[in-house]
């Protein structure tokens, strides 16, 4: 790959469960719908359940992670104000239950092994399916069906997610993203500059165009 064409990849930190990760995708589309250039996502996963796993990967919902209901409310308030603001339609809100790890290693497999517009069709299908249908994007079958309505073998959502080598590489980007000083999501990167949250198309303008 070319410097040039490596200079046009924004960097991606999120998590599919990040309901502010839904809203600056939104944000990123708007930006690149105007932008002379194509820009790709160089998507990275990123855990906000980590404190909350069991050694075999399953959540433990009883593990206090200091958010209450006011945290909770507050987060459903910003959610709504972006969403009129971006003019996006959400089903959800907040996705407390939901378990995004299949979903993460699923997208990262593609990531890997696809062309880009088979995985940014599957990456953009799965937020659909959460954010805009209420689906459970941790439920293997789900992935299956949303693998399949993108072109991709709806077997080989099961063989990923059998395939430990899979989950040990996506646990291996969870833990760079935190090396790399990655707290939040959604986190864009550009030219060793970042911006957090789901921050408007301009702000996006300013961090890859400088203008």
């Amino acid at each position: 790959m070319s410097e040039q064409q490596a200079s046009e990849r924004i960097t991606v930190y999120s998590d599919y469960v990040c309901p502010f990760c839904y809203l600056g995708r939104a944000s990123l589309d708007q930006y690149q719908a105007n932008r002379e250039a194509p820009l790709e996502i160089d998507w990275h996963p990123f855990d906000l359940r980590s404190g909350q796993r069991r050694a075999d990967g399953t959540i433990d919902h009883s593990v206090d992670t200091g958010k209450d209901d006011e945290y909770y409310e507050e987060a459903k308030q910003g959610v709504r104000r972006l969403q009129e603001k971006y003019g996006v339609e959400m089903d959800l809100e907040i996705a407390t239950d939901v378990d995004s790890l299949p979903a993460q290693i699923v997208s990262y497999a593609l990531k890997e092994s696809e062309d880009y517009e088979t995985w940014l069709a599957f990456d953009e299908a799965v937020l659909d399916a959460l954010w805009r249908d209420g689906r459970d994007i941790g439920d293997a079958d789900v992935l299956a069906d949303i693998a399949d309505s993108v072109g991709v073998d709806h077997e080989r959502v099961h063989d990923i997610l059998a395939d430990e080598a899979h989950r040990e590489a996506v646990h291996e980007q969870f833990q760079r993203a935190q090396q790399q000083g990655v707290t939040g999501v959604p986190t864009f990167a550009y030219d060793g500059h970042a911006a957090r949250g789901a921050v408007p198309p301009e702000q996006l303008e300013r961090l890859v165009d400088g203008v």
